[in-house]
């Protein structure tokens, strides 16, 4: 019973947070820590991690308008070839944590770049704001 309910919370702020923030739009988007939940799902292999963070990624890009599912291949790109490489910091959980938040962030941007390139339009305004939804998103890293 106990765990359904802490199910039902986390579903429900996974939901309703991304269509708070298309509202309030300086709120902290947690693109990367996002990411960091669903590496850590994949590598520890627990699918209730995937789930949530997947459905608060689709959630967060359907609210505010991006491309579809970029979030989640932003952070396979990390999975797949980045992560492999910080095997030195691996006594370094919290290290390997904000690395991680921060490189998704970076290939996020990145990606969001090319693609507004390719289409020629503009999904997000690069202004203070994702400045301090990236300092959020260091602080979750440190805190979980």
């Amino acid at each position: 019973m106990y765990n359904l309910l802490i199910f039902t919370f986390w579903l429900l702020v996974v939901i309703i947070y991304p269509a708070i923030i298309s509202m309030y739009v300086t709120l902290p988007l947690f693109i990367g820590f996002s990411g960091l939940m669903f590496v850590l799902g994949i590598e520890k292999e627990k699918p209730i991690y995937i789930f949530l963070s997947f459905l608060y990624m689709l959630s967060l890009e359907i609210n505010l308008s991006l491309p579809i599912l970029l979030i989640a291949i932003a952070s396979l790109i990390y999975y797949l070839f980045i992560l492999d490489k910080l095997t030195i910091l691996k006594h370094c959980r919290k290290c390997i944590y904000i690395i991680t938040v921060i490189s998704i962030n970076l290939i996020y941007f990145i990606l969001l770049n090319g693609y507004d390139f390719v289409t020629s339009q503009n999904s997000i305004d690069y202004n203070y704001i994702i400045l301090y939804s990236i300092i959020f998103d260091i602080i979750s890293a440190v805190l979980i």
